[in-house]
């Protein structure tokens, strides 16, 4: 199912939220423990893409990890900064799946996953949101793990960055991979000055990026600044939104996939929303 909008000035068709159109953020981290192999496979089982953040070990293995410190999801075992964590024999043996809500439930024993197993789940029809959390250095190391593999592909996975030079770095060493640039709707001190379309249009130029990956503020990110980075010819997605409302709104001005901590409650919703207009 599909409406039609036009208000914005370019032709399109405003995306619903669906099995291709919304990606589970950390994997399915509402229902696994965020950044973990369960969580992941969780949204593949469900049908749904997912992101997964990446840091580099001491001793050069790509791994998922959304903090740069690893305190908070080892409930406070390991206080390291990720940078500093070695693979072998530490980062391989801590336990991510117990933590907070988790703890005392059947997650317990997980480990950060590696790239390599991640990149195992890839498939045609969804797409796996690589985030690098660290600067351009990181870059070849995954470009070595790409290289190592064939499941992963342009067609189902692609990368994302807050840092410029990062994205930059990726389209330089892995151009036919899609990159967009993560930036937030709001800067300056307390994040209180809007992002402008324009400026958004011109770092994607500078930095060669594929789109934008823009959170999802909806004073700021209206169905104008949309049009104007999407009639720029680039794409526009949205993070992280778990109100169905707003997912819907985002669908409406023109963002062409959600990411969310609750994907599978979103379609649930959303279905049972439609069952109870009909």
């Amino acid at each position: 199912m599909a409406i039609g909008i036009v208000s914005a000035g370019f032709a399109a068709v405003a995306a619903v939220p669906d099995y291709t159109t919304l990606i589970a953020h950390r994997g399915e981290s509402d229902d696994a423990p965020e950044n973990t192999l369960p969580a992941y496979k969780m949204a593949v089982e469900r049908g749904f893409g997912f992101e997964c953040d990446v840091y580099l070990s001491k001793d050069g293995r790509v791994f998922t990890f959304h903090d740069s410190s690893l305190t908070r999801t080892t409930g406070g075992v390991n206080t390291k900064k990720c940078a500093d964590a070695m693979w072998e024999g530490e980062l391989e043996n801590l336990d991510v799946g117990s933590w907070g809500r988790w703890k005392g439930s059947p997650f317990a024993g997980n480990r950060p996953a590696l790239l390599e197993e991640v990149l195992g789940l890839a498939r045609d029809g969804r797409f796996i949101y690589v985030e690098i959390k660290p600067g351009p250095e990181i870059v070849p190391y995954v470009r070595k793990v790409f290289e190592k593999q064939t499941n992963a592909t342009p067609a189902n996975t692609l990368f994302i960055a807050f840092n410029a030079d990062t994205c930059k770095a990726l389209k330089e060493q892995m151009p036919e991979y899609k990159t967009y640039w993560l930036t937030s709707s709001r800067t300056g001190k307390g994040k209180k000055t809007p992002v402008k379309a324009e400026d958004v249009v011109a770092t994607l130029g500078r930095i060669g990026a594929d789109g934008v990956d823009c959170h999802f503020d909806r004073a700021v990110v209206t169905e104008s600044f949309i049009g104007t980075v999407r009639k720029a010819g680039y794409e526009f997605h949205v993070w992280t939104v778990d109100d169905l409302s707003d997912t819907i709104e985002a669908f409406r001005r023109g963002a062409q996939t959600v990411t969310t901590n609750c994907a599978k409650k979103q379609v649930d919703a959303w279905k049972a929303a439609l069952e109870m207009m009909k």
